[in-house]
């Protein structure tokens, strides 16, 4: 289907980009202008990128406290610059500074200059001996769906996918399409947690999954975008490359209409935002 074809109520043409982070922000940007360029080149109109590119530090993971940057920070800024006039959304992942001394693991939806929301990590990664919240902090929102040409898109970020009721509550609400920047660290069986996870949370919503993974030495890279039935459309492999397909929302309707899951749900699940720091066990958290 060429871009002339495609019916902007209908399809929307999306990307996943993957590359190998620096430590230093302006390589990341001079990385990912391109990339811009590339999409708006070839009609997409949603591109997205892996989890916290600003600067990447696998081996000082401290240094993020340092080289995080606030929203109006040059990094944001350079990418905000990238899309002006164009008719893309870009959504990438950075650290971003909080008034504390550990950032939020943030993600970033932008389109024509503009910020249009963000998405602070919930889930942090503190697993397989790695302890993210050791320099990152944990927000305690649930996204708000993304409007992209009609189609409604929900935010999640690498760990996230680990936990299927934040995908839930994303599709509940109306979310077409599910995008998962990560920066899945390589280990052994993680290739196969990876897609495994990314096609069941697709298939357990009947939603589409954009998920952009990092490459490079410590990442697997591997994006891939599933269809609402969790088949992978398109897949990437551990280098740098971008992925694109076109999403149907009549491939959409066709999936809910012959696994209707959300309909036969017998419960709903209620959003819980809290401090990360109020008692779980025994307490009543109301929304």
């Amino acid at each position: 289907m060429t871009t002339a074809q495609i019916d902007p109520t209908r399809f929307l043409k999306v990307s996943a980009a993957q590359f190998a982070a620096s430590t230093e922000w302006e390589e990341n940007v001079a990385i990912i202008l391109p990339l811009i360029e590339q999409a708006h080149t070839d009609g997409v109109q949603l591109l997205v990128l892996p989890e916290g590119v600003l600067a990447r530090f696998m081996g000082e993971k401290s240094r993020i406290r340092a080289a995080a940057q606030s929203l109006d920070g040059p990094f944001v800024t350079a990418l905000r610059e990238a899309t002006v006039g164009k008719s893309l959304t870009v959504i990438v992942g950075i650290h971003e500074k909080s008034a504390e001394e550990r950032p939020y693991n943030t993600l970033v939806a932008l389109r024509d200059g503009d910020i249009v929301t963000v998405y602070r990590k919930l889930h942090l990664y503190d697993a397989f001996n790695a302890l993210e919240s050791d320099n990152v902090l944990a927000a305690d929102l649930i996204p708000e769906l993304l409007d992209v040409d009609g189609f409604k898109i929900g935010l999640m970020t690498c760990y996230d996918v680990r936990f299927p009721e934040l995908a839930r509550l994303l599709t509940v609400a109306g979310a077409d399409a599910l995008v998962l920047p990560a920066a899945w660290a390589k280990g052994p069986s993680k290739e196969f947690h990876w897609s495994t996870l990314v096609s069941a949370r697709s298939l357990d919503n009947t939603v589409y999954m954009i998920a952009s993974g990092e490459a490079g030495d410590a990442c697997i890279g591997n994006s891939m975008i599933t269809d609402p039935l969790g088949l992978p459309l398109v897949m990437a492999t551990n280098q740098p490359t971008t992925i694109t397909t076109v999403l149907s929302k009549d491939r959409l309707a066709a999936a809910r209409s012959s696994l209707p899951v959300l309909s036969n749900r017998r419960f709903d699940i209620s959003t819980t935002p809290r401090s990360l720091t109020a008692p779980v066990s025994g307490s009543s958290i109301t929304e």
